[in-house]
């Protein structure tokens, strides 16, 4: 059973003439008449009686027809979906993010992509990068900000560098603070408050520390990126957060020397499966953000 053949079908029970219902379809009437006939041999029944100048339906005719509207009206509605997909006037974009870029970078990115295309819906998944990475190798995100590089056994992604994001100290304007210009070594015995495990940031930090040749030392441990802020703003030690964030903070911002303390922001999608349109403009969009000057 084929649409066209239904199509036929509903315009001749609706017209109750071949002729005028092949002239509607702009097809020849032969072949309309031979594709009702195949419909009605698939069927095993008859749909119209057929007298001269006058078409009726049969019982089979009669039981098919509501079912053959329903049809081709849920097939015309699914083609109307897919075009305003296409065209970007509806559909889903699933991002995933670190805590600390959906707390900087991400908001004003989702703000200008939505101001763009208001009919997309967007999901946001906010995660370590080793759990958006399981979640983009399992299909559960089009798209994924992760830092870099990944660790070993990763899946099958594609990776573009974004950005080499500056890591800074910020602090309690009551905490002294030994320097100006931070060295890692600086945070020996400092009250730090760090965050939960799986945070890309503790990591960073934490290897920076051994490799300094210092365990760090933590007051408070384990929270997200907003506990950690609101911590260091209590005077409980300092932190280690991206410039980004640090700018928003409030917080007293002390810079690194060099470029010893810096992370690598990518954007990665499953190699196998090219991101969806509506995922690609999100990628143009946060591109275009980030070479704008002023970052708007």
């Amino acid at each position: 059973m084929q649409l066209q053949q239904l199509r036929y079908f509903a315009t001749v029970a609706e017209l109750r003439h071949f002729t005028r219902a092949a002239e509607a379809l702009h097809v020849a009437q032969p072949s309309l008449s031979q594709q009702i006939r195949a419909l009605e041999r698939e069927l095993g029944a008859d749909l119209f009686h057929r007298a001269r100048g006058n078409i009726t339906l049969t019982d089979a005719g009669e039981a098919l027809l509501p079912l053959a509207r329903r049809i081709l009206a849920d097939t015309d509605t699914a083609r109307r979906e897919a075009q305003e997909v296409a065209q970007l006037r509806r559909g889903r974009v699933r991002l995933g993010a670190p805590p600390s870029l959906c707390a900087s970078l991400v908001p004003d990115v989702l703000r200008a992509y939505h101001a763009r295309f208001p009919g997309i819906e967007l999901f946001i998944d906010e995660g370590g990068s080793q759990d958006l990475v399981r979640s983009l190798a399992a299909g559960g995100l089009d798209l994924a900000l992760i830092i870099t590089p990944l660790g070993v056994g990763a899946p099958a992604l594609e990776t573009t560098e974004l950005l080499r994001e500056d890591l800074v100290v910020v602090s309690a304007p009551s905490v002294p603070m030994p320097r100006r210009r931070m060295r890692v070594e600086d945070l020996r015995g400092l009250p730090m408050v760090m965050f939960r495990r799986g945070y890309d940031l503790r990591e960073i930090t934490i290897t920076a520390c051994r490799a300094a040749g210092f365990e760090p030392s933590f007051t408070v441990e384990g929270g997200e990126m907003d506990a950690v802020l609101g911590f260091v703003r209590a005077g409980l030690g300092v932190a280690v957060v991206p410039g980004m964030v640090a700018g928003r903070s409030g917080l007293r911002v002390t810079p690194f020397e060099g470029d010893r303390m810096r992370r690598t922001v990518a954007v990665a999608h499953r190699k196998d499966a090219p991101p969806p349109r509506a995922a690609r403009e999100l990628w143009e969009v946060l591109l275009e953000h980030l070479q704008s000057p002023s970052g708007d």
